[in-house]
This record gives C-alpha cells, sequence and structure tokens, in this order.
C-alpha cells in the first residue's frame, strides 16, 4: 500500500470518526432532552391523577348527600 493511499484511508477514517462523534454528540444532547420532558410529564400526570382523585371524591360526597336528602324528603 502506497503512502498516498494510506493518507488517503487515514483521512477518510477521521471524517468518519468525526461524523461519528457529531451523531453521539447530537444523539447525546436529544436524550438529555428527552428525559428531562420525561420527568416534567411524569409530574404533570401525577398532578393530573391527584385532581382526578380529588373531583372524584367531591363528586362522591355530593352523590351521597343528594341521596341523603333524596331520603330525607
Amino acid at each position: 500500500m502506497s503512502t498516498h493511499n494510506q493518507s488517503f484511508d487515514i483521512k477518510e477514517l477521521e471524517d468518519k470518526l468525526d461524523e461519528l462523534i457529531q451523531q453521539y454528540n447530537a444523539i447525546r444532547t436529544e436524550n438529555t432532552t428527552l428525559k428531562i420532558k420525561q420527568d416534567a410529564l411524569v409530574k404533570e400526570k401525577a398532578k393530573l391523577v391527584e385532581k382526578t382523585n380529588l373531583a372524584r371524591t367531591r363528586v362522591e360526597a355530593m352523590i351521597s348527600r343528594l341521596k341523603t336528602m333524596e331520603h330525607g324528603t
């Protein structure tokens, strides 16, 4: 193999390695962003579940009061 071919092969490998590094950094950044979004969504879901449970409790209490009123009349 000639020196010219070796330096061409090395340059080609360097270019591919640079491209892989760029892709890795892009994926790592995207992964970090997705983790942050996932954490926010998990927190939002927990709040919504809490609100739903509170609303259910209130509705059940109102139904119970209405039934009590209905039987009291």
